[in-house]
C-alpha cells in the first residue's frame, strides 16, 4: 500500500448542452477523452459540478439567466462514476437553472451514485453543511459556497445553495464560514477543503478581498481552498504551507473560446499527502478541452499554460519545478486535523 494518497480537484464541469447532446451518441466515459486512466488512478476527485443533472423543471425565470445547463443524469452519473468522481460541489450559479425540482433530482442522483454534494441542499442548514468524503482511511471534509447569484440561495425551508458575500469586512461572512468550518471540524477530519465558487468571468487575478478570505481560511484550519467561477485558471498562492487556487478554470464544457484568455487551457491539480494528512506536494497536470471533452494539453498548450500559471503565480511568491509534462510545487506542512480559532 503506498503512503501517499493522491487528490484530485479540477476546475469547472459542465455537463449540458452541446456536451449533452454529443454524449447521446459516445460511451459515457468519452467526457474523460484521454484523460480517464489518470482520473481513475486517482485515491478521490472533487469537482466544480456546473449544471443540472435532471431531464425536469423549467428554466429560470424570476430573475435574468443569459445560460441554463443541464445534463441527462442517464449518462451523466456513469460518466462521473467512470472518472471515479467522489465529491461534486454545488454551490455555483447554475445548479438551479432549471429550478428546485431540477437541482432536488440532482441532489438525488448525486447520492445514489454515492458523490457527495455540498453546497446544495433542500434548507440552508443542509446546503451550508460540510461533505465528508472517506478515501484511504481518511476524512475529507469539504465545506462549499458562492457569492455568485443570490436569487439562488436556500433558506430556511426552500432549497438551494450555500450563498455568502466573500468579504471579512462582512460581520455575516465571518459567522457563516466560521460555523461551517467548526461543523467540519467537529468531525476531526484528516483533511479540510474549502471548495469556493468565488468572482465574475474572465478575470485572471484575486481581488484582495478573496485573498484575506482565503489567508483566514487556511489560518483557521483549511488545508486547500479550490476557487472557481472565472472560467480561466489564476495563480496558486501558498500561506502557512497550505494552496490557495484562487481559480482552477474549467475542465469540460461547451464554451466559446477567448482566444487570449484560452478557456479551454488549464491543469488537472492533484494534491499529494501522506495518510495522516500532511501536504506533501501539488502537480499540475496541463489539460485543454476539445470536441466537448477533456484531454492532456499538445505541446503547444502545456507550454502555454505552464508559463501563464509561473507568471500569475509570482506575484504571491510561488515558484515551480517541473518534471516531464506536469509542474511541481512541493509542500511541507502539517496541516490535516487543526482546530479553528475564534474569527
Amino acid at each position: 500500500m503506498s503512503s501517499t494518497v493522491r487528490f484530485g480537484f479540477t476546475g469547472d464541469v459542465m455537463l449540458g448542452r452541446q456536451v449533452d447532446r454529443r454524449q447521446q451518441s459516445r460511451s459515457a466515459d468519452a467526457v474523460w477523452g484521454d484523460l480517464l486512466g489518470r482520473l481513475q488512478s486517482l485515491d478521490g476527485l472533487f469537482i466544480n459540478l456546473e449544471c443540472c443533472l435532471s431531464t425536469r423543471g423549467q428554466p429560470w425565470r424570476r430573475t435574468y439567466r443569459p445560460f441554463h445547463f443541464r445534463a441527462n443524469p442517464t449518462w451523466a452519473i456513469p460518466a462521473l462514476e467512470r472518472a471515479g468522481v467522489d465529491c461534486a460541489s454545488l454551490a455555483n450559479n447554475h445548479a438551479l437553472d432549471y429550478g428546485v425540482r431540477a437541482l432536488c433530482d440532482t441532489l438525488d442522483h448525486l447520492d445514489r451514485g454515492d458523490i457527495a454534494s455540498p453546497g446544495g441542499g433542500r434548507t440552508m442548514r443542509a446546503a451550508r453543511e460540510p461533505s465528508h468524503v472517506f478515501i484511504e482511511g481518511m476524512n475529507v471534509a469539504v465545506i462549499s459556497f458562492t457569492d455568485n447569484t443570490p436569487e439562488y440561495a436556500a433558506d430556511s425551508d426552500t432549497p438551494g445553495i450555500s450563498h455568502t458575500v466573500f468579504d471579512l469586512e462582512n460581520e455575516p461572512c465571518r459567522k457563516i464560514l466560521g460555523e461551517a468550518l467548526t461543523a467540519a471540524q467537529s468531525a476531526e477530519p484528516d483533511l479540510l477543503v474549502a471548495s469556493l465558487h468565488w468572482g465574475p468571468n474572465m478575470v485572471t487575478k484575486p481581488p484582495d478581498a478573496f485573498r484575506a478570505v482565503g489567508h483566514w481560511l487556511i489560518e483557521r484550519g483549511v488545508d486547500l481552498v479550490h476557487g472557481h467561477s472565472a472560467h480561466i485558471f489564476q495563480g496558486i498562492e501558498i500561506h502557512e504551507g497550505c494552496p490557495i487556487l484562487y481559480d482552477v478554470g474549467d475542465f469540460v464544457d461547451d464554451y466559446a473560446v477567448d482566444d487570449d484568455l484560452r478557456n479551454d487551457r488549464g491543469f488537472l491539480f492533484e494534491l499529494q499527502t501522506d495518510r495522516e494528512g500532511s501536504l506533501r506536494a501539488l502537480r499540475l497536470l496541463p489539460i485543454e478541452i476539445r470536441d466537448c471533452a477533456v484531454h492532456r494539453a499538445g505541446s503547444t498548450a502545456a507550454d502555454w499554460s505552464r508559463d501563464r500559471i509561473r507568471e500569475l503565480s509570482k506575484p504571491f511568491g510561488t515558484e515551480f519545478e517541473r518534471q516531464e509534462d506536469e509542474l511541481i510545487l512541493p509542500l511541507e506542512s502539517r496541516c490535516g486535523g487543526r482546530t479553528t480559532t475564534d474569527s
